[in-house]
């Protein structure tokens, strides 16, 4: 009787070592994925030099930043970010050639050209200047996006800061080719200053989305703010920073602001008018910790849904509500089962989002999401996410959408993509040209000598009540670590269709944190390249040089500019691009579906070329097209395209046109 009532006291911890050993072993066979050098056999990727500003690289280069004297102590932490990079077609000729990237190591937004760029691209590299507005050494840039922001089919740039709100930089109609004097900066919040300093909002801004929202065929943005409005790069400011009030529902941050785009002049003094739309997103969800904004038509009504990955707590799914000149959205959340961890659930985690890509993931014509979290083994081991779309069609969606209920089932692990490590931006993109995607990340933290792991797990312990104080964080100085080493990620399908890590089979393996990633194709051959920004570290350029490359049909979508005589001169292109248009393609292999990504993510932005792959398919390809003109009307067209890169010009119908 005694054995018996002693069995049964120890029942619960027998059944919890089965349970774990059962766990880890599941876990550790289902991370255990094969195949990588002969996935990697496949692709083939040259990095090649960028073109700096001449005289570049004899300046000093910093490794750290300086910082608001209540911050002193975690200075590496607030210096881990800022790195960002754009791909995107800068000289107005018709190719994604040009780039904008952002150093931390200067502070400097550069604005050069690709390695692969033809000779009419080519200029020399130079760093915008945002003078005559005001600007000190307590603001940083943190993200450089390529658009047209007053529909002359002219790309400037939206940049991002921390320590005041972003600015626009317009080019001017009388510029021929990118330089300093070819761009005028423009706030894009209105604000005054008499005595030459800067008096706004102190904005510390971590992503920045730019789509057409409200179907007015004009370019809103998005943008998310990390730290609340505070001296965060100030070394003699005001003591008024904080950190986050909890590490799982964090919402003392900075937060997140919608700005329509209202009107705009071009000319050689253009100018872009916003206006704030203060209850775009319901107050409780938008003052997190953003550190990605995303989005991508889900319902096929021509708005796209919109994603908020945030740090610290919560990531949203907002339902696309807008009308013409108003902009709403409705959050929506996934519904869960017994058997599901609630941060599995769409609006319900409290991992760390940290980057945010749509993309048809299985080519079934339906859009679906990744997220990237902290994931490091032996670290903070929670899981990057994978939404794959469960609605039927696009009714489907919209109509459980509009109750509030987001139908996704997340799928990392099974799909091969669950661990990575410390994860920042992530986009995806077809470099085989085999209709399947591919998966670039991001990752590492803090470079240095010293593993300060344990640090930042005893506080992750603490009472939440205790963490919006910085004095109450374990110090990160220079020389100390936290994921140093890692590297950007390459996943690519096995011969069993999971993905696989080829990073080192491919020699990207660099042991450097690294921040954003930018696609395109920038040889206009139908092949994407990439781009990455590197933390503390020197961007990098890697060439697309595959043997095993399929066929590719790749769109080009523009709609008029606003200066239609000056079409094809000096910097402005054919029109402008055509911000919202969604695309569909069906081949016998089945179907696709992509968009013109205004720019998204956690500071990377990929071109606006909507690009897919066919493989070895030459005959004709059933191409659906939807988009908003320049009136506010949707219009959709189906035309029969062959593989190859197509400019089109999207009035009431879709017409093909010759590029410059």
């Amino acid at each position: 009787m005694r054995l018996s009532k002693r069995l049964r006291r120890l029942l619960p911890g027998v059944l919890a070592i089965v349970v774990g050993a059962s766990l880890y072993v599941g876990g550790s066979s289902a991370v255990a994925v094969s195949g990588e050098a002969q996935t990697a056999a496949h692709y083939k990727f040259q990095e090649q030099p960028i073109a700096l500003p001449p005289g570049y690289n004899n300046q000093h280069m910093n490794t750290i930043r300086q910082v608001n004297p209540a911050f002193e102590k975690i200075r590496s932490w607030i210096s881990a970010v800022g790195a960002s990079v754009a791909i995107n077609d800068v000289t107005g000729h018709g190719r994604a050639d040009g780039m904008c990237i952002v150093d931390t190591r200067t502070n400097d937004v550069i604005v050069t050209y690709t390695p692969t760029a033809r000779v009419a691209d080519r200029f020399t590299p130079f760093v915008l200047n945002p003078t005559p507005l005001p600007y000190d050494n307590t603001m940083a840039p943190t993200g450089c996006a390529a658009g047209d922001f007053t529909g002359d089919g002219r790309i400037g740039f939206l940049v991002t800061y921390w320590g005041r709100t972003p600015i626009l930089f317009l080019p001017k109609s009388t510029a021929d080719t990118p330089a300093p004097g070819a761009y005028l900066a423009r706030e894009l919040i209105p604000a005054e200053s008499t005595d030459g300093k800067y008096h706004g909002p102190r904005w510390n801004t971590d992503a920045a989305y730019i789509a057409d929202l409200d179907g007015s065929g004009h370019p809103s943005i998005i943008i998310g703010n990390y730290f609340p409005d505070s001296d965060v790069l100030d070394p003699n400011g005001l003591r008024n920073v904080s950190m986050t009030n909890s590490l799982s529902s964090g919402n003392n941050a900075g937060g997140d602001h919608v700005l329509r785009w209202y009107s705009a002049t071009s000319g050689a003094h253009p100018s872009a008018q916003y206006v704030e739309e203060k209850a775009a997103i319901p107050f409780q969800i938008s003052t997190g910790w953003t550190l990605a904004v995303s989005g991508a038509d889900l319902t096929g009504d021509g708005l796209p849904e919109i994603y908020i990955a945030n740090d610290f707590g919560h990531g949203h799914l907002l339902y696309n509500e807008s009308t013409r000149g108003h902009v709403k959205f409705l959050e929506a959340k996934g519904a869960r089962t017994p058997t599901t961890p609630k941060s599995f659930i769409v609006g319900n985690g409290s991992f760390k989002g940290m980057g945010i890509d749509f993309a048809d993931l299985n080519g079934e014509g339906k859009f679906d999401f990744l997220i990237s979290n902290i994931n490091v083994a032996w670290g903070l081991e929670e899981s990057n996410l994978l939404f794959m779309n469960d609605a039927k069609n696009d009714a489907d969606m919209a109509q459980q959408l509009s109750k509030g209920v987001a139908p996704f089932t997340q799928k990392a692990q099974q799909y091969g993509l669950a661990w990575t490590g410390w994860c920042w931006d992530v986009k995806t993109g077809d470099f085989l040209n085999n209709g399947q995607q591919e998966v670039l990340q991001t990752d590492g933290f803090i470079k240095g000598d010293i593993n300060r792991w344990n640090w930042l797990q005893e506080a992750a312990t603490e009472n939440d009540d205790l963490l919006s104080n910085p004095a109450m964080w374990p110090n990160f100085q220079p020389g100390d670590d936290m994921s140093g080493n890692e590297a950007i990620a390459f996943y690519a399908k096995n011969s069993s269709g999971t993905y696989v890590n080829i990073n080192s089979e491919l020699g990207l393996a660099v042991p450097t944190p690294t921040r954003a990633i930018a696609t395109g194709d920038t040889t206009g051959t139908g092949t994407l390249d990439f781009a990455v920004a590197r933390q503390w570290g020197p961007p990098a350029f890697y060439a697309n040089e595959s043997p095993d490359l399929g066929k590719s049909i790749e769109l080009k979508l523009y709609r008029p500019a606003n200066d239609p005589a000056a079409a094809g001169k000096g910097l402005e292109s054919i029109g402008t691009p055509a911000y919202g248009a969604t695309v569909r393609i069906t081949t016998p292999g089945g179907s696709q579906v992509s968009q013109v990504d205004g720019g998204g993510g956690h500071v990377g932005f990929r071109s606006f070329d909507v690009h897919f792959g066919v493989g070895s398919y030459s005959g004709p390809v059933s191409v659906h097209i939807q988009w908003h003109d320049a009136d506010g009307g949707l219009h959709q067209q189906t035309l029969s395209l062959t593989p190859g890169v197509h400019t089109l010009m999207l009035i009431s119908a879709a017409q093909e046109v010759s590029s410059r």
